[in-house]
């Protein structure tokens, strides 16, 4: 059996802020980004993503 060991060092915790009434607040994606590649390397990564909690999309930021 082969097993894919993925590293883990670029692994981020992207945390949800919620829709506009809070719903969905908390809620977490675990993605992959590499911050050394950017410009400001002390800005923390922000993207819109679904919510299946909110069930829209909303605006998730890096937490670690």
């Amino acid at each position: 059996m082969l097993v894919a060991i993925m590293s883990q060092d670029l692994l981020i915790k992207m945390v949800s802020a919620g829709d506009e009434n809070g719903v969905g607040k908390g809620h977490v994606y675990y993605t992959r980004y590499n911050n050394k590649n950017k410009k400001d390397p002390g800005a923390k990564y922000e993207t819109t993503k679904y919510n299946p909690v909110a069930k829209k999309h909303t605006v998730y930021k890096q937490k670690k």
